[in-house]
């Protein structure tokens, strides 16, 4: 058996593997991926494909449709229901004024031993319809004192509405009107300011002509919360300074600071000098300090504690007489 030399099958190996190393690999061509079939793209299911609008077409996409228009209003926002009709709670108010007033008072909210029905439950429940008050005021309620009284279904519902009037009035506070608050006695305020106010004020000097330049509800307001709060950065005229309380800060050192109040908490204590300079301590840091503030309206502050009602009219309707 003939034997063929090994080096040169070796090296025949070695350059047929050489010529496999220098294979470039296979590119395919520069082709666009495939295109979806026309609609594809508009989603799941087939449709027709989408077209791009030339010049001065209009394009077809379909306007989503608008939400139905809130009509409570006020009822939506609160809660209460749709409003009563004006008209029907206008008649309701005469024919209760005329048949429940002497119990349940002219304004439904209780009178002569008739419970008040503007937070009846029974009246929250029937809604203006007449559903459930009407069977009462048809029937009455005879173990409680109540008689019957022979109305029409319109009445009845005219009823309703008046006391659905009434109950939504209460709750909406955002339509309440105030009426007049003059019902006081000017002597008797006049009286009071003498003892209690003249010490700082007078009708005749910082006073004068005051009930031409508010109205009595701001006046009122005025005397009982004299203290004007602004947010910082909200624009308005500058805070009166005759409000401003002032501060004497004494240092343990005997040194002794004044200025107008900044700020005091339990911790600390800031101030302003006349000059524009800013001071403020750390009571931790600085043991003995003593802080004494003195607020102009603290009088305004103790008096509020003490009026009754008859007062704050009082000294209202003598205000009013400054003009």
């Amino acid at each position: 058996m003939t034997r063929r030399p090994l080096l040169p099958l070796l090296l025949s190996f070695v350059l047929a593997g050489g010529a496999f190393a220098r294979q470039e690999p296979q590119v395919p061509p520069n082709t666009p991926p495939p295109q979806p079939p026309a609609g594809a793209a508009n989603g799941p299911q087939p449709g027709p494909a989408v077209k791009t609008p030339g010049p001065g077409e209009r394009t077809t996409e379909t306007t989503p449709a608008k939400p139905p228009a809130r009509t409570g209003g006020h009822g939506d926002f609160l809660a209460i229901g749709p409003l009563a009709d004006p008209a029907a709670a206008a008649r309701g108010q005469k024919i209760f004024v005329a048949t429940c007033a002497f119990c349940h008072g002219s304004d439904a909210r209780g009178g002569n031993g008739g419970p008040n029905l503007v937070n009846s439950v029974l009246v929250l429940h029937d809604k203006g319809t007449g559903a459930e008050v009407g069977p009462v005021i048809l029937h009455g309620r005879p173990a409680k004192g109540m008689p019957a009284f022979s109305l029409t279904d319109a009445q009845i519902r005219d009823v309703a509405a008046f006391l659905l009037s009434r109950s939504q009035a209460a709750a909406n506070r955002m339509d309440y009107k105030i009426l007049n608050i003059i019902t006081g006695d000017p002597k008797a305020g006049e009286a009071y300011f003498s003892a209690h106010c003249s010490s700082c004020h007078s009708g005749s000097n910082d006073l004068a002509h005051i009930a031409t330049k508010f109205e009595p509800v701001d006046l009122q307001s005025r005397f009982l919360y004299p203290k004007e709060s602004r947010y910082p950065g909200v624009p308005g005229p500058p805070p009166d300074p005759r409000t401003e309380k002032a501060v004497i800060v004494k240092l343990p050192s005997g040194q002794s600071v004044s200025g107008k109040l900044d700020h005091i908490d339990d911790f600390s204590v800031s101030l302003t000098e006349p000059s524009g300079e800013h001071h403020s301590w750390l009571f931790e840091e600085t043991p003995g300090i003593k802080v004494e503030v003195h607020d102009p309206l603290e009088a305004h502050a103790t008096l509020l504690k003490q009026y009754t009602n008859a007062d704050m009219h009082n000294v209202l309707a003598y205000l009013e007489t400054l003009k």
